[in-house]
């Protein structure tokens, strides 16, 4: 089983004509389509964020097929950088000539107005919009406190082009996002709040959204529920995988088959079968002969010699 992809190298340029929106990535003028990748963070060897290394990575991503990257969430070990580490990753992007439309950081901080201070900082960057998490510091929080909290973080930012995509992921934040928060949200929010990352992996949940909100950019973050929420009408994926095999999945998304599905199926379970964000940093390790991907900052710790012989093997020669 090998991972699809040319070998991540250094490139200069922009994306390829492929991938450009409205071309075969996914992505028109009106809403966000496509593979979103969620994006790894590179370390240096003091753990500190490798912002060139960041920015030719993620040109990399896009030429290989991804609609817009999806910065600073889980896979990105958001809530172990600070946020003037955000800042500055977000800044080499754009300097880097990374387009703004095509990324989407995450936002959700456990500050209210670090929040809101990134958020700004992507709206006014231009960016295609912001995926905010819940506040999963609190536990038990009832639907009212909840709304507030995602309320309160558009009021602060305070920015007529800010576009907020929620942050579904229940199994690690401990807060869902009930249908009932989104309805309200869209109501006071109707051109800010435009979409959602379901990282749930129900997909009743996902069906549930599509059907209740039409028109609501709903991504899974999985590409398993690619096909199946692609024929419910839904958006896209945003998914770690598309970290090592962005090609594939972006190809499921185009030809729309069960047999694409079915590929990208296969190297979506040898990832889920290890600790998820080593492993592919352990696959990019292999991929560029580049042992400095391997660095994951605490608590996360490195896959076991066993656990890399696994991923050696799936990746072929």
């Amino acid at each position: 089983m090998g991972f699809s992809g040319a070998p991540c190298r250094g490139s200069s340029g922009g994306p390829s004509e492929e991938s450009q929106p409205g071309a075969d990535a996914g992505v028109d003028s009106a809403a966000m389509q496509g593979v979103l990748a969620a994006v790894l963070t590179p370390y240096d060897r003091d753990l500190n964020p490798d912002g060139p290394r960041f920015a030719r990575f993620c040109k990399q991503l896009l030429e290989e097929g991804c609609a817009a990257l999806a910065i600073f969430g889980t896979t990105g070990e958001a809530n172990s950088l600070s946020l003037e580490e955000r800042e500055r990753l977000l800044d080499a992007l754009l300097e880097a000539g990374i387009p703004p439309q095509r990324l989407m950081p995450g936002t959700g901080c456990t500050a209210l107005a670090d929040t809101a201070r990134l958020s700004r900082k992507a709206a006014r960057a231009g960016c295609a919009g912001v995926l905010m998490l819940p506040p999963f510091y609190y536990k038990n929080l009832t639907e009212e406190g909840l709304y507030r909290s995602f309320a309160a973080a558009i009021d602060r930012t305070g920015e007529s082009g800010l576009r907020v995509y929620l942050y579904h992921i229940p199994q690690v934040s401990q807060i869902p996002i009930p249908l009932r928060v989104i309805e309200r949200l869209l109501e006071v929010y109707p051109r800010v709040v435009v979409g959602i990352k379901d990282s749930s992996g129900d997909f009743e949940n996902t069906r549930a959204m599509l059907r209740a909100f039409p028109g609501f950019e709903v991504f899974v973050g999985t590409e398993k529920l690619l096909l199946a929420s692609l024929r419910e009408g839904g958006a896209g994926c945003i998914t770690a995988t598309a970290n090592v095999n962005a090609p594939a999945i972006a190809r499921a998304f185009r030809e729309r088959s069960e047999e694409r599905q079915r590929e990208i199926d296969s190297v979506r379970a040898l990832f889920e079968s290890l600790p998820l964000i080593a492993a592919l940093k352990e696959a990019l390790a292999l991929r560029t002969g580049d042992a400095s991907w391997r660095a994951v900052r605490p608590p996360l710790v490195e896959l076991s010699p066993e656990q890399r012989e696994k991923v050696k093997a799936a990746a072929g020669p």
